[in-house]
């Protein structure tokens, strides 16, 4: 395993302290909000009141999770939910969907399963909130927080530069866009770099706007290995990856890496990025699935047909038993023990294969 060892160790450190305790009741929060801004992998309930094939609000979802069917597509803490865990924070950060008033104040989930950093992408799944319409809410979220502050503008943007902001975006890009040739013409349209390049120009421009609303500290993940997710498998022969996505998504994953770069080299003064390179992240666990707890690599714990990824969980379908042994818990999104596992590594790692340049725990010190 070489220098992925350390992260073995220290991954099951942090899950059995997350796993053994709630959130702390006496532990102060490293940063004072938390703002999430991305797709079904970190959406918490924000689709479930819109008319959408990606929603999550049902059983067997849900399932592990101490607040029972909530919107997550996993059966217990997402990615985010866990790093608010690690961040100290006594609650998990609610959805835009159902907050507001003083909660505001502690960060707001703005994350929409389908949605995309283009408007279109998803669109094939029905409504959802697409990365330009999570930034405006924001920027609405940013004009209720003013009076909070009595309208002292420099006191709100104070305080929301000691925040953490944290958008993982593209995954829908590929999947539910560019990959999707009977529902969008992307595919014959650009080549892989020049959509990638397409891509990066939007986000780049969705960044800097979350700059301007007040973001310094900033978290950007890269997209996963998804050519080798359940659903991709179940669509080959069952076992290899489609390589011919992950390509694609290497294109994009390196530019999202030198943007950063750009940003903390002063494009963005006062600002600090930081990149998570999920694509190394997700091929290391399924590489060292056992050594992490994993048994199953290639299957979701719940879908229909082959790989359990053709169909993505049904309502009430019975998932698999021990829900620790799987990488993943349908067609497309890991376990809870999975994201557990990613957070603490993007938390802590020491790594830069993981996060770069610093990792979040040093990014919320700063």
């Amino acid at each position: 395993m070489g220098k992925f060892s350390e992260f073995i160790f220290s991954g099951f450190l942090g899950l059995f302290w997350l796993s053994a305790r709630a959130f702390s009741q006496t532990q102060e929060p490293q940063v004072p909000c938390f703002f999430i801004f991305g797709d079904s992998l970190v959406d918490n309930g924000n689709n479930n009141g819109i008319l959408t094939l990606a929603r999550a609000n049902y059983r067997p979802y849900g399932i592990d999770f101490q607040q029972g069917v909530t919107g997550r597509f996993t059966n217990g803490r997402t990615f985010v939910d866990a790093l608010a865990q690690l961040l100290g924070f006594q609650n998990y950060i609610p959805p835009y969907a159902r907050t507001r008033g003083p909660a505001l104040l502690r960060g707001v989930n703005y994350a929409s399963g389908a949605a995309g950093i283009r408007d279109e992408t998803g669109n094939n799944l029905g409504d959802h909130m697409p990365m330009n319409q999570q930034v405006s809410n924001f920027a609405n979220t940013v004009m209720q927080m003013r009076r909070f502050f009595r309208g002292d503008t420099n006191a709100l943007n104070s305080y929301l530069s000691k925040c953490i902001f944290y958008s993982g975006m593209g995954s829908n890009d590929y999947l539910n866009n560019y990959f999707m040739p009977n529902f969008y013409s992307t595919g014959s349209d650009f080549t892989p770099k020049a959509y990638a390049a397409a891509l990066l120009q939007d986000y780049t421009r969705q960044l800097m706007e979350l700059y301007e609303l007040g973001a310094r500290k900033v978290v950007v993940t890269s997209v996963g290995q998804i050519g080798c997710i359940p659903y991709e498998l179940a669509r080959l022969n069952g076992s290899q990856c489609n390589e011919k996505i992950n390509q694609a998504i290497v294109i994009f994953n390196t530019g999202l890496r030198k943007l950063v770069d750009s940003f903390n080299k002063g494009q963005l003064p006062g600002a600090k990025f930081v990149y998570l390179d999920s694509f190394t992240s997700s091929k290391d666990l399924v590489r060292n699935a056992a050594a992490y707890g994993f048994e199953v690599v290639d299957k979701g714990c719940c879908g229909v047909g082959k790989n359990n990824g053709q169909i993505t969980c049904l309502p009430l379908q019975l998932p698999c038993d021990d829900r620790r042994k799987y990488i993943f818990w349908d067609a497309f999104h890991p376990t809870e023990v999975a994201n557990i596992i990613l957070a603490k590594r993007a938390y802590s790692s020491k790594s830069q294969s993981f996060a770069y340049p610093i990792n979040i725990q040093q990014l919320a010190a700063l």
